[in-house]
């Protein structure tokens, strides 16, 4: 008899706050056979877990997968296809996963790199992806602060290689936000002062959770180490 493949929903499950959680993964997640999430292959810790355990029923599984973190593009590569065989096993078994990534789904997510595996090696699979509230949406509301308005830009960028991106655009956009910003905030910071052009600038560390923190003067962070989960968010406008 054959098995009907099981479905892989990807599930952004917000910042930090389990209540910033969408009520539709909400649902999802007590529903699945198995619930995956990424960790460092330094730990199995998982803080999109955490997020979530609100809403896993005690009885469903979770497994943690491991990812190097590393530059080693062939290592990176080998572990993006080992995991997706993992998750592609369980849902040819007929069992409905979900995998969890902090903040949204499709935003510099590890969920992505796993679903283009996933739809590499197993394109009959079915696939649901959910949405979920990004981290520089939930700083912008917790700053009271809109991001853009009217015609304004908005331009989102990777800090894990400094302020070089903003320093090759001619012109600036009208708002920048830096993700991943915690090692290179200083080179960051000198970026945003190079430009000129921004008038109001601040971080936001561990955004929605209990230790969040707000930096006003990124300009006393040069020479500090902040947290891992820390973004920038700066503004032409004051």
């Amino acid at each position: 008899m054959k098995t009907t493949p099981g479905t892989l929903y990807g599930i952004g499950v917000g910042p930090g706050d389990p209540e910033l959680v969408p009520v539709k993964s909400a649902r999802i997640l007590g529903q699945v056979d198995i619930i995956f999430a990424a960790a460092s292959t330094k730990n199995s810790y998982s803080l999109a877990v955490n997020i979530a355990r609100p809403y896993i029923p005690e009885t469903t599984p979770v497994q943690v997968l491991q990812f190097p973190m590393t530059t080693e593009a062939q290592e990176t590569w080998s572990a993006w296809e080992d995991n997706a065989r993992t998750l592609i096993a369980s849902l040819e078994a007929g069992k409905d996963i979900a995998f969890l990534t902090l903040g949204d789904s499709m935003t510099y997510s590890t969920y992505g790199y796993i679903l283009k595996q996933v739809k590499r090696l197993a394109p009959h699979l079915p696939v649901v992806t959910i949405p979920g509230i990004t981290s520089y949406q939930a700083a912008a509301a917790c700053l009271n602060t809109p991001l853009v308005e009217g015609e304004e830009s908005l331009m989102l960028v990777s800090g894990a290689q400094g302020g070089n991106r903003l320093r090759h655009v001619t012109e600036k956009p009208d708002t920048i936000v830096f993700l991943k910003a915690y090692r290179n905030i200083g080179d960051i910071s000198q970026a945003i002062d190079e430009a000129g052009v921004y008038q109001h600038c601040v971080g936001v560390s561990n955004c929605g959770l209990p230790e969040q923190k707000i930096i006003p003067d990124l300009h006393a962070c040069r020479d500090q180490s902040p947290d891992y989960w820390t973004l920038i968010i700066a503004h032409q406008k004051p």
